[in-house]
């Protein structure tokens, strides 16, 4: 019974080696699909942000993207983007404002 512990190992490392080794099957590449995700529209992400602060939502990082929304608005409409750019500086300036400032600029928009 001294040669049975041996015998066992061979056993589970050629089990162990069988599982690790790859498959025969057909090795066809999955096809690569590729989707077109919309682009947000920055007026709609302004009206959102706006929204939440006419909401009582407090002013935090999304702060940063102002000039970033801005500059995308006036790519599409100068004056609204304008507009944006301005509201969106008092914001930033005076987070206090910001449930004020953002419901005159939701009646602009």
């Amino acid at each position: 019974m001294g040669n049975m512990k041996p015998f066992r190992i061979a056993i589970l490392m050629a089990s162990v080696f069988s599982l690790a080794s790859p498959g025969c099957g057909p090795s066809q590449t999955p096809k690569i699909e590729t989707f077109q995700v919309p682009v947000p529209d920055p007026i709609a992400r302004a009206k959102t942000i706006l929204t939440n602060y006419t909401n009582g939502m407090p002013v935090t990082s999304e702060a940063e993207s102002f000039a970033e929304i801005a500059a995308q608005v006036k790519a599409k409409d100068a004056a609204k983007g304008d507009l944006l750019e301005k509201g969106f500086a008092a914001i930033k300036a005076n987070p206090a404002t910001a449930k004020t400032k953002a419901t005159e600029l939701l009646k602009q928009l």
